[in-house]
């Protein structure tokens, strides 16, 4: 009879075979060659037409808490007024406040999270967002179209300014701007270059899965991660995050799950054995609620899909296409652009690229 430490070796080494076994099959769907998309030549019309916006948009008064009222308007009690947009150590990090473990909470993952703040200085996560009483905001999505509208001098007038995953400046900074205050990632979408990493901005982790907190503390250390933590990544993660430790923050998760369960009203969690129920809100929309918690008010840049045109461009960085998205299992994009039309409508955003309801989608298509 076989003892049991043996028994679990086995299945040890049968989960990490399986596991292998599903990222190589994953890195080669990956490597097979996949549909270019061109960017299309911008008219000249529409470039005026949302610089124009934009500019009235910053002109306005801000209104103090603007967003955040707003929001508590339309969701009530599915908006919370008093969540903080990054985590911090104290009486509220518990079990009791977390009932879900990543990424809608840190169920299980308490002392983890603990032990990671300790490695960055105790400091006001808030800070460096002070600078006025009345803050705007502007997350600035990944989208194609943004390419071509020469946005760049408009979005870096905001005062925070919210960027996500890998998305790059240098070189796009004309359509897209300089500044990035906060830029909000998890492992996967990190930038590689340092180029896109700023002395003073703020680096917000989001975390999806267990293997995310130990290359979060590998970031903290500048250590470097073992080759077995690196296989639980679906593709290369940074090797170095080149920005102080005072600079790092922690999403709160409960940031996610108001996003998800709350306000799109997605299915609550359940135990699987692999990834999620096409619950888990894409880190824009999500970006987009963390911005009304932390901003007066708010504006969004380069949002919208258009899947009704699968050959257009996904992003304005790269040459990859529209239909990728619609083949997500792991986001609802038409729920969530119901969400995002809803906000606009209701004046709770501002849409200064127009892609929320497509009033440019025509013009994007020449």
């Amino acid at each position: 009879m076989r003892r049991p430490s043996s028994i679990f070796r086995t299945a040890s080494r049968f989960a990490g075979v399986f596991l292998l076994s599903l990222c190589i099959v994953y890195f080669v769907k990956l490597s097979l060659p996949s549909k270019k998309c061109n960017m299309k030549n911008v008219d000249p019309v529409r470039v005026k037409r949302t610089q124009i916006y934009a500019k009235e948009v910053l002109e306005r008064t801000c209104q103090p808490s603007f967003a955040k009222k707003e929001m508590y308007r339309l969701f009530r009690e599915k908006y919370s007024m008093n969540l903080a947009s990054f985590i911090s150590d104290g009486p509220h990090l518990n079990e009791s406040s977390f009932k879900y473990g990543p990424p809608f909470g840190f169920h299980k993952y308490i002392e983890v999270v603990r032990s990671l703040l300790k490695l960055m200085p105790d400091k006001d996560l808030t800070e460096p967002l002070k600078s006025k009483t009345c803050k705007r905001c502007i997350v600035v999505g990944n989208g194609g179209i943004l390419h071509g509208l020469q946005m760049g001098h408009a979005v870096d007038q905001y005062d925070i300014v919210i960027r996500l995953n890998n998305a790059p400046v240098h070189g796009f900074a004309k359509d897209v701007g300089n500044k990035t205050t906060i830029r909000m990632t998890y492992p996967e979408g990190a930038p590689v270059s340092t180029q896109e990493y700023h002395h003073n901005g703020l680096f917000v982790a989001v975390f999806f899965k267990s293997v995310d907190f130990r290359w979060l503390q590998a970031m903290l250390k500048n250590e470097s991660l073992s080759m077995w933590n690196r296989m639980f990544f679906w593709k290369q993660v940074a090797e170095n995050i080149p920005v102080q430790a005072k600079q790092f923050r922690i999403l709160n998760p409960l940031i996610i799950k108001e996003t998800a369960i709350d306000i799109l009203q997605y299915p609550e969690p359940r135990d699987i054995w692999w990834g999620w129920d096409k619950n888990v809100p894409t880190l824009g929309c999500t970006a987009v609620v963390m911005a009304t918690h932390l901003c007066d008010e708010v504006s969004l840049a380069g949002f919208g899909y258009d899947l009704s045109q699968l050959g257009s461009p996904l992003h304005y960085y790269d040459d990859r296409c529209m239909a990728e998205m619609k083949e997500s299992h792991t986001h609802d994009v038409t729920q969530e652009t119901k969400l995002l039309q809803t906000l606009v409508k209701e004046g709770v955003v501002k849409d200064i690229t127009g892609g929320i309801h497509c009033q440019f989608c025509n013009d994007a298509r020449r």
